[in-house]
């Protein structure tokens, strides 16, 4: 087993406590120190991310990876402002979620405690670097990263700034922590570290995720891969429903909560595929759709393809998206939630009753009605910066702010009280 690991991890569980009993005071300095730590160190942290770039250019690593693997002026500024979002928020340590007395005059209350130790696993994102700290941190729990290969250069000068905020603060050092080591052997080894660490949370393509859940000893949170539908019905406005798919569609195409899928109903989709068609041919986005979706599109059509079994359920991330054309509400239905990832799915519709049908049927952590699936974000949700978006439906479901991040234990007051 791996020396530095297992002391890494050991640091993290011994230090649990004290970072648990932080008061809420401490916790927004801290936060706040880190994000200027962000800013005051963005030239290192840009050069280093610039590495980072050039080799996955020279990787040939997909668009939509570049893309989240990134750092500019702005996406470093956002990094830093979610810190201090996350330190305005709400402080959920402590909260009493009830208090009963019971019959024998126990006096039983419920209250919310930090996890303890929390892993994240995750891929080519470096924003999840700082915000996975941030909520870890706010939540009371000590956070243990091991980011993927593409991003180390990024990872290592991103937390070296965070750490040198906790140090001011003189703040436990196992509070945040990252697995340098890019070998794959290490991560089994971080998966199996269930002595010391109490979640683990990966954040990456089905692969990743499948291997964590997979090979973990540690209880795991799926935050499933993304491949979202737009459902445009036969009572939408078809202006909105264009304007809606283009959002979340090109906005950013490599992150999980873009759509991937559009379905469309057959009463409108001859009239309805060509202004899509048009909006969506600026950007360049295959169209692969079933044999009637080619027809309304035309089949001449440069960007225009026939569709496979397989392209239902894929997550692209990329300028592709799948077209199919359905009969009905119940077809729609049915389709969505037999290739959805659980994620995020839209319905674009002026029915109240079809889309109140749309919203109790379709088994996904995030359902919509007449807006774009790229609101599927901690932010945008109002929880501050997001650990990952849920996909599973035990603990936490969907984006998950600080609340996600916390227990609870019982707490009994007594005056003599025994069991008979």
């Amino acid at each position: 087993m791996d020396a530095k690991l297992q002391e890494l991890c050991r640091q993290a569980h011994e230090d649990r406590i004290r970072v648990g009993m932080l008061d809420t005071d401490t916790k927004n300095r801290t936060l706040e120190l880190a994000a200027d730590a962000l800013m005051a160190h963005e030239q290192e942290i840009l050069e280093a991310n610039a590495i980072d770039m050039e080799r996955g250019r020279e990787r040939n690593m997909p668009q939509g990876l570049l893309d989240r693997l990134k750092l500019d002026h702005d996406r470093l500024l956002g990094m830093a402002d979610g810190l201090r979002q996350v330190a305005k928020l709400e402080d959920p340590i402590g909260e009493v979620m009830s208090m009963r007395k019971r019959p024998n005059g126990l006096i039983i209350g419920k209250v919310r405690v930090a996890i303890g130790v929390v892993g994240i696993i995750f891929e080519a994102r470096p924003n999840v670097t700082s915000d996975a700290f941030g909520l870890c941190f706010k939540s009371g729990n000590c956070a243990i990263l091991k980011g993927g290969s593409d991003a180390i250069h990024s990872n290592i000068a991103i937390v070296s700034a965070m750490q040198e905020a906790l140090r001011r603060m003189n703040i436990p050092k196992g509070a945040l922590s990252l697995i340098e080591s890019i070998d794959r052997e290490t991560t089994n080894a971080f998966m199996k570290m269930k002595d010391y660490v109490d979640l683990l949370i990966p954040r990456g393509g089905r692969g990743l995720i499948q291997s964590v859940v997979n090979n973990a000893t540690i209880p795991v949170i799926e935050t499933g891969t993304g491949n979202c539908h737009v459902y445009v019905d036969q009572f939408a406005d078809q202006e909105m429903a264009v304007n809606i798919i283009k959002n979340a569609k090109t906005q950013r195409i490599g992150v999980c909560n873009a759509c991937e899928s559009i379905v469309v109903h057959r009463a409108i989709a001859k009239e309805f595929l060509p202004k899509l068609y048009a909006a969506l041919k600026e950007y360049d986005v295959e169209m692969r759709g079933d044999s009637y979706a080619v027809e309304c599109l035309g089949p001449d059509q440069p960007l225009v393809k026939d569709a496979t079994e397989e392209d239902w359920g894929t997550e692209y991330l990329d300028y592709i998206m799948s077209v199919k054309i359905v009969d009905s509400l119940d077809e729609a239905i049915a389709h969505i939630n037999k290739y959805n990832t659980s994620h995020s799915e839209a319905i674009i519709t002026k029915n109240y009753d079809v889309a109140q049908r749309f919203l109790n049927e379709i088994d996904s952590a995030c359902v919509y009605v007449n807006a774009s699936t790229r609101f599927s974000d901690g932010n945008e949700f109002g929880l501050g910066a997001e650990i990952g978006i849920s996909t599973q439906k035990l603990h936490a479901r969907g984006p998950m702010g600080l609340e996600a991040l916390t227990s609870y234990k019982y707490i009994i007051y007594g005056n003599g009280q025994v069991r008979p």
